[in-house]
């Protein structure tokens, strides 16, 4: 087939020329973008605010997981130590508040030394990803490669939108404890 011809099945064959290329820079600071309004729905100032703070270092080629987790930490993100129930519940509680919600943890106090001694991390993100799931968020987790847990909260309409993202960044996430 000769360049001028059409071909159904092929539209775009013409929209690119052999020489352009893709702006990797731009495209990494879209995505990181994308992430993290999808992880402040609705709070695109708190969006603008992390994205500022990583956005000099991603063009500069750093890693982008954990600039990303450094800038939504306790903000719109978590990055707990595993061995921390209590800290899991404080990051838990402070995200859900975000939204105006709250979220029960199935115990009159779940600060209570006994309750904390015989939970974990898996067992309070299963009981928060549950409670979320009432009101359309979703709790997400992701892969440290460490003895810490990880994650941020979407809107449930997001789900299929959000891994894809995260994906693109190099986040391994999963709904939940996974």
């Amino acid at each position: 087939m000769t360049p001028t011809e059409y071909d159904p099945d092929d539209n775009f064959a013409g929209a690119f020329h052999a020489q352009d290329e893709l702006d990797e820079d731009a495209a990494l600071e879209t995505v990181a973008w994308q992430l993290l309004l999808l992880i402040n729905p609705g709070d695109e100032d708190s969006a603008q605010q992390q994205f500022a703070s990583i956005r000099e270092a991603l063009a500069e080629g750093d890693d982008p997981i954990p600039l990303i987790r450094d800038a939504i930490d306790w903000k719109s993100g978590f990055h707990i130590d595993d061995d921390d129930p209590a800290a899991l519940i404080d990051v838990l509680d402070e995200l859900a508040a975000r939204f105006d919600l709250r979220i029960e943890w199935g115990v009159e106090d779940p600060t209570d030394e006994e309750f904390l001694a015989d939970t974990d991390a898996a067992h309070l993100i299963g009981i928060a990803f549950d409670r979320l799931r009432e009101h359309h968020y979703t709790l997400w987790t992701w892969e440290t490669g460490s003895a810490h847990v990880a994650g941020w909260m979407t809107l449930q309409r997001d789900d299929e939108a959000l891994p894809m993202v995260a994906g693109a960044l190099g986040f391994h996430v999963r709904p939940g404890a996974g």
